[in-house]
């Protein structure tokens, strides 16, 4: 393991979206959350933009007209039942970082995150064991982009091969590797702590 481990937030330090927070998303957009076609129509619009948003191309009112083909009645509603489903500690994960934190591991986070979603994280309680937050929002670049992963090498002074990054997604995973940075493939805080070798920390 090098100096630096740069964590994902979304199903790393943070939960999936849960299936009431989801249905309250719809809910928020003015839909109707037991119509199937209705609910795919979402959330195939949701990710389809979500690129553009991530990066600050499109605000949140653009993103949510994006999003339903139409100005939405309450963005702010919106954002705020998002911010919600996103906002779900992984507690686990947590555990983990806190006794990386215990070894003296410099520890950044790099999130393909809005501003409001951002500026929520950047507000949580656990986020102090994490001083180094990153988000595409404010670097204009998104994961995989390799500067999205240059930016944040720059800002905390390391080189590639004194940083170990962990996401869920396997392109990111292979995005930072292209960069020199070794990547590890999240899916579950007990492969992790193996793949961090904190197997036999108290």
């Amino acid at each position: 393991m090098g100096d630096w481990v740069l964590f994902d937030y979304g199903k790393v330090l943070c939960l999936d979206q849960p299936v009431a927070d989801r249905r309250a998303l719809v809910a928020a957009a003015g839909l109707d959350p037991d119509d199937p076609a209705v609910v795919e129509r979402f959330w195939v619009g949701y990710w389809q933009h979500r690129d553009a948003y991530d990066r600050a191309v499109l605000d949140a009112a653009g993103y949510w007209a994006a999003v339903l083909g139409a100005a939405p009645a309450d963005v702010a509603a919106l954002d705020r039942a998002d911010v919600t489903a996103w906002s779900h500690p992984y507690e686990p994960t947590l555990r983990l970082v806190e006794r990386l934190a215990a070894r003296g591991t410099g520890l950044a986070l790099l999130s393909n995150a809005p501003a409001g979603l951002a500026a929520a994280v950047d507000r949580m309680s656990w986020t102090d064991l994490v001083p180094h937050r990153f988000y595409s929002c404010r670097l204009g670049a998104t994961k995989p982009d390799p500067a999205a992963y240059r930016a944040v090498l720059d800002r905390i002074g390391a080189a590639p091969g004194h940083v170990t990054f962990v996401d869920d997604r396997p392109a990111n995973v292979a995005g930072a590797e292209a960069v020199g940075i070794r990547g590890v493939l999240f899916t579950d805080p007990a492969a992790l702590a193996a793949e961090l070798d904190l197997q036999g920390d108290s």
